[in-house]
């Protein structure tokens, strides 16, 4: 739980956009687009519904003729090139019309309960006009451009939960569609990539007329939607302890179930070597500029080697060999290496650790609830167990709480700001839990060990969320982030990866310290392709095993 590892994690998996395209190939869900009235200046709006076994969902999209120096991916943006909801169920034209005029203008509309997320995405311009000339003068575009950018659009916000009036998380959660955390969102982006296929094919006739191509299904395949993402999403994995927690506990037991697999068969072998070589070609085109995750693809791409030459002489038949492959990689790897090989090893053993994604939502709505009965010695016993390590450190050195977070009051999103050089300390939020819950501790040691933590409390209510997060870590191990969020050299960066990969996403691209870029559903089957054979190895790129 260092925010070194964590910000090493790969998909695997329980990743979210697998487990939804899993659930939607195997229990048959049918695609239509029922509206697509779009102008020749790609202005106009298209609906796309997928129906599972109970219910249909619907992505409402609105084109806009953006000017270029309006393109902003920067959250005070007030403009884009699309807009989006995802409907529940399948819209009527009052509906429509109705988030036609809120959906566009975002955070300054109202959308409803009908609605379970509200997003937005800008194109890459460069490729968007690469695409959109080449499809009208007959041709296909340069597949090395497509594999440059990776996507025609990204999204810059993907809201839901409430958001903006947007249906609560209470609303969706018992539905078994619904239940693993953040599908909503993931079927948004999964059909927005669709509706952009559809409307670089749309311009490109109606610049082209006759002579103008459709897209190469499998060069459209390679294609995913990118997302830019900055601090608002840093601090949600330290806001919502126990819903991290299941998350990583299920990656983690899943991975354990695995190491526990006594005999490999010659399957299990053959399909793990595959999706290696598969991912010797999708990491050698993942590229970036920034000097830590260039340092990370150069240690990734040695120890895939360095894999390669160990299964030349690996002996599979010897008893656990995925455990000894782990032993293996502690002293062998990068933690950047380990925990691409702790994500690949699962791959052949979808009957053993699928089921884990049921427990990655957080079902306890009694999580928050302090126990005031709890005893102040055991409060202490707890706080020690979660951020022991933060006890031995100097918390008034000026390099260990550097930084403060706070919300700005602009777009009331999370930043990060410079706690002696601006004047933010009275804003801050607890984004530190370490250096309060070590607070906490030195506070508690004066107070007899069965006193009640209700007593404590009266009198120092300050230290209630760190009392909280105390008592949470009975059933949330996980929960807690084991370094310094708010030291001169945290990089928030690893956070923000570590959420983004149990979402999927992938060509994970730092532009600073705080914000970077992904790509979600490249290589993904789009609905009509989408099949059980089809629906889990995409996200290793073409080829299939």
């Amino acid at each position: 739980m260092r925010l070194r590892r964590l910000g090493s994690l790969h998909q695997c998996r329980l990743s979210f956009m697998r487990i939804l395209t899993r659930r939607m190939a195997r229990e048959g869900w049918a695609f239509s687009r029922p509206v697509f009235d779009i102008d020749a200046r790609g202005v106009g709006r298209a609906v796309y519904t997928m129906r599972g076994p109970e219910r249909a969902y619907s992505l409402v999209a609105f084109a806009h003729d953006l000017p270029d120096d309006q393109r902003s991916d920067r959250v005070i943006a007030e403009a884009w090139d699309a807009t989006f909801a995802l409907f529940d169920g399948v819209p009527e034209p009052a509906d429509i019309e109705r988030l036609a005029r809120n959906v566009p203008v975002q955070e300054a509309g109202r959308v409803s309960e009908r609605e379970l997320s509200l997003s937005r995405a800008n194109r890459s311009v460069r490729l968007w006009t690469h695409v959109v000339g080449a499809l009208a003068e007959g041709r296909q575009p340069d597949v090395a451009a497509l594999d440059e950018v990776g996507y025609l659009m990204r999204t810059t916000a993907v809201y839901g939960s409430g958001k903006f009036g947007a249906a609560d998380r209470e609303v969706i959660a018992a539905r078994p569609e619904m239940h693993e955390p953040f599908q909503a969102e993931m079927l948004s982006v999964y059909l927005t990539r669709v509706f952009v296929r559809d409307l670089v094919e749309h311009m490109a006739a109606a610049q082209g007329g006759d002579r103008a191509v459709r897209l190469d299904p499998a060069l459209a395949r390679r294609l995913g939607i990118g997302n830019s993402t900055g601090l608002g999403m840093a601090p949600y994995i330290i806001n919502h302890p126990v819903l991290f927690n299941n998350w990583m506990m299920m990656r983690e037991e899943a991975i354990a179930r695995v190491r526990g697999v006594a005999a490999a068969t010659a399957n299990d072998v053959a399909l793990f070597r595959r999706l290696l070589r598969r991912a010797v070609v999708s990491v050698g085109c993942w590229r970036s500029e920034h000097p830590v995750q260039v340092d990370k693809l150069h240690a990734l791409r040695a120890d895939i080697d360095a894999l390669l030459v160990l299964l030349d002489g690996f002996d599979f038949d010897a008893d656990f060999p995925w455990d000894r492959m782990v032993i293996w990689a502690e002293d062998a790897l990068s933690e950047e290496g380990q925990e691409f090989l702790a994500s690949l090893m699962l791959e052949p053993y979808g009957a053993l650790v699928d089921d884990l994604a049921e427990g990655m939502a957080d079902d306890d709505p009694d999580a928050f609830r302090i126990d005031g009965t709890m005893t102040a010695g055991k409060v202490r016993d707890l706080l020690c167990i979660s951020f022991g390590w933060a006890m031995d450190v100097d918390w008034s050195a000026q390099t260990n709480c550097a930084r403060a977070w706070y919300v700005s009051e602009e777009k009331l999103e999370p930043r990060l700001g410079e706690r002696f050089e601006e004047p933010i300390a009275p804003y801050e939020q607890p984004l530190a839990p370490a250096r309060d819950a070590a607070a906490a501790h030195a506070a508690l040691v004066e107070w007899d060990d069965d006193v009640p933590i209700a007593a404590f409390l009266l009198q120092h209510p300050e230290h209630r969320h760190s009392v909280r997060r105390a008592q949470m870590s009975h059933r949330a191990p996980y929960g807690e982030i084991r370094d310094n969020t708010i030291s001169a050299h945290v990089l928030p960066i690893d956070m923000l990866r570590a959420k983004l990969s149990f979402f999927g996403a992938t060509q994970f691209d730092p532009r600073s310290d705080r914000w970077v870029r992904i790509c979600m559903y490249a290589n993904a089957p789009y609905p009509e392709d989408l099949s059980r054979e089809t629906a889990d190895f995409w996200v290793y790129g073409a080829g299939g095993p």
